[in-house]
Formats: C-alpha cells, sequence, structure tokens
C-alpha cells in the first residue's frame, strides 16, 4: 500500500482528531487545541494513492530531566491508522518520519503510552516503566498533627506558580519527569482541581496536594489526589494526616505515587491496592545525544565500547564508545574492538536504569563479543531508574 508520510496542514487536524476519535473513541467533539496549530508540537500524516488521510502520529516537543540536566525529548502521542490501512507498514512509516524530523529539530529521546506495546517494540521503543495509580482507604492514612514550624491551608490561583517551582525541585534530580515548560503547562486563571492544600513553613512552600472532590459521601465517594508532592519528610506527613480527615466522607483515596520520593515515603503502600496503570516505553531518538545532553552519577566513572543495529534510525547503527566521568559522558564513533552488540531496545532499557547488562543478555537484548563479560554495559545503565508523572 503506497502512502505519503508529510506533517499536517491546518486544514486537516480536524480530519486527524476524527481519524483519532474513532481510534480510541474520544468525544464526538474537537477540543481546539487539537485542531489548531501549536508551536509545541509537530503532528504527522499519512495520506493514501487519493490523497485520503490513513493514519497520523504527534511529536510532542517536551524535554525530560534526567539527573539535573534538562532533555529534548520527541514524546510520541495520538498514534491512529485506519482500518483498512493497518497492516501495511502505514505506523512504521510515520513513527519513521517522526523520528527523522525530532532528530532534525534536536531531539535525544523518546518516550510514549502505548495501547498495545508489540508494534513499538517492533520500532525499537521498549519498556521502561508504569505510571500507577493507587486506592488506599482513608481510615488507613496515618493521622499526623502539622509539626510546630509548619503551616497548612487552601490555595489560590496565585500560588500555582509556587507549586510549579516546588514541582521542578522534586523533579530535577530525577530521571524521565518531564520539566512542564511550554504552552500545555501554562497556569490557568484557576487551579485545575476542586482543592488545593498547601503546607508552608516559614511563609515557604514545601508541600502541595491537588485534588478533586467527586461526587458523594457515601461508601463508594472518592477523593482523588491528582499531584501531591513534598520536599520534606514532615511536610509530606502533614499532608497525608490532612488527607486522612476525608476518611468520614470518602472512604477511598486514590493517588499517583512517585515511586521513592518524601509522599511515598510516609503511605501505607500495604494496604493500596493498584486500580490502574498505564504502561510507558523508551527508545533513543539520537543516541549521542541521548548520552550527551543527561546528568550521570558524580561517582560513576569508565568507558566501554559497543555496535547498535537502528533500522528505524539508521544514523544510530555503528560502533561506539561510551565515556562516562564526573557527571556527565560522551558517546563517540569508533574503529575500536566493540564489547556487545546492543539492541535499540537493549538500550532504552539500559538507558533508562530499568534493567542491568545480565538482564538485558538473557533477554536477548545484548549479546557480549569477543570473550568480554556482558556486566561491562552495566556503565550504560548508571543512574536511577526513568519515572513520569505526566499522561501524554
Amino acid at each position: 500500500m503506497s502512502t505519503t508520510i508529510r506533517e499536517l496542514t491546518t486544514d486537516e487536524l480536524t480530519d486527524a482528531w476524527h481519524l483519532g476519535r474513532l481510534t480510541f473513541g474520544s468525544d464526538p467533539q474537537p477540543p481546539a487545541n487539537l485542531t489548531t496549530p501549536t508551536a509545541d508540537a509537530t503532528r504527522h500524516g499519512a495520506f493514501d494513492h487519493t490523497g485520503r488521510l490513513v493514519g497520523k502520529a504527534v511529536d510532542l516537543h517536551h524535554h525530560q530531566w534526567w539527573a539535573g540536566r534538562t532533555v529534548p525529548t520527541a514524546d510520541v502521542a495520538g498514534v491512529a491508522v485506519a482500518p483498512e490501512a493497518r497492516g501495511h507498514g502505514t505506523a512504521r512509516a510515520l513513527l519513521r518520519a517522526l523520528l527523522t524530523t525530532a532528530r532534525d529539530r534536536g531531539a535525544a529521546l523518546s518516550a510514549l503510552y502505548p495501547t498495545t506495546a508489540a508494534p513499538y517494540r517492533a520500532c525499537g521503543w521498549e519498556v521502561t516503566g508504569e505510571l500507577r495509580t493507587l486506592e488506599l482507604p482513608t481510615a488507613a492514612l496515618p493521622a499526623h498533627r502539622p509539626a510546630p514550624h509548619l503551616t497548612v491551608r487552601a490555595g489560590t490561583p496565585a500560588d500555582l506558580p509556587a507549586t510549579a517551582d516546588l514541582y521542578q525541585q522534586v523533579a530535577r534530580h530525577r530521571t524521565g519527569l518531564l520539566t512542564r515548560h511550554g504552552p500545555r503547562f501554562e497556569p490557568g486563571d484557576e487551579p485545575p482541581f476542586d482543592g488545593l492544600t498547601l503546607v508552608e513553613h516559614d511563609g515557604h512552600l514545601v508541600g502541595y496536594a491537588g485534588w478533586n472532590r467527586g461526587r458523594g459521601y457515601g461508601p463508594d465517594a472518592i477523593l482523588t489526589v491528582e499531584e501531591a508532592l513534598a520536599t520534606t519528610g514532615d511536610a509530606a506527613r502533614t499532608l497525608i494526616g490532612n488527607l486522612a480527615t476525608w476518611h468520614s466522607v470518602t472512604p477511598t483515596i486514590r493517588l499517583v505515587p512517585l515511586p521513592g520520593d518524601a509522599v511515598t515515603a510516609h503511605l501505607p503502600l500495604e494496604v493500596a491496592r493498584v486500580q490502574h496503570r498505564d504502561t510507558f516505553m523508551h527508545r533513543p531518538v539520537d543516541i549521542a545525544r541521548a548520552v550527551e545532553t543527561r546528568g550521570w552519577p558524580a561517582h560513576t566513572r569508565g568507558h566501554v565500547t559497543f555496535t547498535l543495529t537502528d533500522d528505524l534510525a539508521d544514523w544510530n547503527t555503528g560502533t561506539w564508545h561510551l565515556d562516562v566521568a564526573d557527571g556527565a559522558a560522551t558517546l563517540r564513533p569508533t574503529d575500536t574492538e566493540p564489547a556487545a552488540h546492543l539492541t535499540v531496545r537493549g538500550f532504552a532499557l539500559l538507558h533508562a536504569g530499568v534493567t542491568t547488562a545480565h538482564a538485558a543478555t538473557q533477554a536477548g537484548l545484548l549479546h557480549p563479543t569477543g570473550g568480554h563479560h556482558p556486566g561491562e554495559l552495566d556503565l550504560l545503565a548508571a543512574g536511577p531508574p526513568a519515572h513520569l508523572l505526566d499522561y501524554f
């Protein structure tokens, strides 16, 4: 099936919306932000020989925090193919075009949330984590009175910049979290929640929870905490203690935790159940940029050579020498004998810090060469695992 891949024009955005609506079962009324061009996204379309739109994919021009440094990303959303055009490589052609233009504009990495992982794995993405929504009995939250040096109050629209600053304090030293810069993240005139609870120390924000009340006050009532973050243990305990006061009217608390953060460290996770989960995947757009634009653990030093073959982004194919020292790294082409051959999916897993070289070898994603030990490639996996808090 012959298709033409190009960027969508403004006049074609409504057709793209309807293609997505048919694929994902969305509301039949298109929102204005998806039918008007924006500077922070590139929308690609696939057209058949008659000029009919049969596929689409969106490149979101995000940035992610990777250990203190911002990495430009091509986060993928809205991939849809018309039913009669499926099975002919349309999605693959769209993703190839998306990676090419993303590299041209300077992107280093790509993340996405798949409805099914197999076609993205075939294109080099690999599962690197989950965005999990948990439910906990409100009565199980530990009651905690605010520490004497802390105050709790309701937030207002004027407090939104402070909550954005606190998010950056939490996110910047982690791996994979969006920087939340750009038009999509501009604060509105009102908080995007029913309520915003703030915890302050001497007038400075040290924790917040944005929540939606939901309906009813019976046994099925749920308080949905859209986001809860803190920069101190006392602030986290105070937030959780305040949420616990809802137990008489909302027996269930629903929230998306950030693994290993201050709030999660004080939640009774042993009584939580997973209400929903969204798998996310990563792959490199440009492996040299992926290595060189991110931060690395300051104590990590070493070097290793590997080969990589990338059928979708052939500029990544070759033999590469990785050198890590003093919180930074370089990746350069080389003729040196490689320690291993690494698949694109294997690169994604190691770079995201969610596996080891031994495990990647057992999965068939890394192949040691010339008697080399697979553990040499653990250098690429140095650093904390990648997480995401935003769905796109």
